[in-house]
């Protein structure tokens, strides 16, 4: 399970829906691409808006894992294809995920800038049960 950081004015979740998937891509940071590398068919993931949202919108499924970057002469880059699965019933805020505790030490706290981000499925569940609050 994956977060998948989006600035919603570049690509929001509204076009992940409207273009009924996409391509991944634009992921530059080593780690974020390790992590990219890491991602398999039918993985889920979680879309977070970066900017003045700051927060967890919707969810996706990986319908192709990773694969070379077709747009990047770098052969580090890669790519994962995705589907919308849902809009959450309501945005989590980071302000809202700092407060629990699966999160104490995730690199989605500790590594801000981090455009992908391992989920477990401790943290999967508490953020899922929080849009239900």
């Amino acid at each position: 399970m994956w977060l998948l950081k989006t600035e919603p004015s570049s690509y929001a979740y509204d076009d992940l829906e409207r273009d009924k998937g996409a391509t991944w891509d634009g992921v530059k940071n080593p780690v974020a691409l390790r992590n990219l590398r890491a991602m398999k068919e039918g993985d889920a993931a979680l879309i977070y808006h970066t900017g003045d949202e700051k927060a967890v919108v919707g969810t996706a499924l990986v319908v192709r894992a990773a694969y070379p970057d077709p747009k990047s002469k770098d052969p580090r880059s890669v790519v994962v294809d995705l589907t919308p699965a849902g809009r959450l019933p309501r945005p989590v805020t980071l302000a809202e995920i700092r407060q629990l505790p699966a999160f104490a030490e995730s690199p989605l706290l500790r590594q801000g800038r981090l455009s992908v981000v391992p989920l477990t499925k401790e943290q999967w569940n508490a953020l899922t049960k929080k849009t239900a609050e």
